[in-house]
């Protein structure tokens, strides 16, 4: 009866557009009041108590970074410099796109935040060049889902604290990942753009320009090799290296760029606190609600069930690759990881499923459900870039959502492609 209210109770609330935080927690309070075992306390108590974690203070602290570099001129200054290797290429804005999205993707963390600094530079000048709105809308909301995916990433931080599993080795896993996602998406943008006749800029290679623009995009670009160095350096934590990430973008923006004025600044950190905010009530709701999972043996009665169902590992991805997909569909990825992973880990566990790699497949399942409707917050975020109805985007999305699982089944089934750095390199 607990369990059935727990679920029954989360997914009327969902259908009665209830923010997902608050209807996780009020489905929490209504089987704490039907099964009487716990104290009406309990939700409270687990909202301080999950969030004070040092691992989970470098989810504010990405995303401030994020928003201060998107403010700061960071993704612009990319954008020039993959503009001048890339740019004349067949459709060689596309291709730009992705490989921006790859980069901003190694300083935000997060995948809308990447679509909204991205496209509002790219997608006016697509279409101004003659690339169709579909099609330029749909890949700057599928590229956008790297940023969750290329490190820093705080789905991964997420999943790390749920499961006790290494951040620092997740970061490395999503290298391999990122990577085979950013190349598929080149190769489909390049063979499409070429079908259409999509050409380059048409201005000549000069390198005096190409010099000018990486010396002025050099501050964005070392700022991975920084954080990331610093992290398989030893020098410091993934928290405080999201310490480092904030407090750079702060001085590049204000004392190198100067375009971080008092009211951007302001406006960034605004945004920051109300992305904090939020996903600080889903994560303090949703560890309740699977602490109370936890009590009442669902993990282990899951995992039960599985074992039961089938002993073959390849079938078992197969069906929780079905499960996250779907799940992606309805769910946000913050409060997925912090519900299924307590329930799902210890299944892939048993079969032999190293952490890092299973970490990595969820984070990739639920990426996808960035642009998999009737959620797809990248999709929504860039119809509104591109000042669309959301069904312009859809059009657009069939190539880019199957080349996504095309990639999500070789992630799964080469689990090498995720290990072979955490196995050299790991912590």
């Amino acid at each position: 009866m607990i369990v059935a209210t727990l679920f029954i109770g989360m997914t009327l609330f969902i259908i009665l557009s209830v923010p997902v935080g608050i209807a996780i927690g009020m489905a929490s309070v209504a089987s704490i009041i039907v099964g009487q075992t716990l104290s009406p306390g309990f939700v409270a108590q687990t909202l301080v108590t999950s969030t004070d974690s040092f691992p989970i203070m470098a989810i504010p602290l990405f995303i401030l970074a994020g928003e201060l570099m998107g403010a700061g001129g960071v993704s612009r200054r990319i954008l020039d410099a993959a503009n001048c290797f890339f740019g004349r290429m067949t459709g060689g804005l596309a291709i730009v796109t992705v490989v921006v999205c790859m980069f901003f993707a190694a300083v935000s963390g997060s995948g809308p935040a990447t679509v909204a600094a991205v496209g509002g530079m790219v997608v006016p000048t697509m279409l101004r060049e003659g690339y169709s709105k579909s099609f330029t809308l749909a890949l700057i909301a599928t590229a956008g889902s790297i940023g969750v995916i290329i490190p820093p990433s705080i789905p991964m931080v997420i999943y790390g604290v749920s499961t006790s599993t290494s951040i620092s080795d997740l970061f490395l896993g999503g290298f391999g990942p990122g990577m085979l996602i950013g190349m598929a998406l080149i190769g489909w943008s390049y063979f499409y753009s070429k079908r259409m006749g999509w050409r380059g800029l048409h201005d000549e290679f000069s390198w005096r320009h190409t010099g000018r623009a990486l010396w002025d995009a050099k501050w964005a670009l070392i700022n991975p090799v920084i954080i990331l160095g610093g992290i398989y350096g030893g020098v410091f934590t993934p928290t405080e290296a999201a310490a480092v990430a904030a407090s750079y973008a702060f001085v590049v923006g204000v004392f190198i760029h100067r375009e971080l004025d008092p009211r951007t600044l302001f406006k960034s950190i605004g945004g920051a606190c109300s992305t904090t905010g939020t996903t600080m009530v889903i994560l303090g709701c949703a560890s309740a609600f699977t602490r109370i999972l936890t009590i009442e043996q669902v993990p282990v009665q899951v995992s039960e069930m599985i074992i039961h169902l089938t002993d073959n590992p390849y079938l078992l991805l197969i069906m929780i690759n079905v499960l996250l997909l779907i799940v992606g569909c309805v769910m946000d990825t913050t409060p997925a990881i912090l519900v299924l992973a307590p329930i799902l880990f210890p299944v892939a566990t048993s079969f032999g499923i190293d952490p890092v790699h299973f970490g990595l497949i969820m984070v990739v399942n639920l990426a996808i459900g960035f642009i998999t409707p009737p959620l797809g917050i990248n999709l929504f975020v860039a119809a509104r870039v591109g000042d669309s109805p959301i069904g312009v985007v859809i059009r657009g999305l069939v190539p880019f959502l199957v080349t996504m699982i095309a990639c999500l089944l070789i992630i799964t089934y080469v689990p090498d492609l995720t290990m072979f750095l955490v196995d050299r390199f790991g912590l």
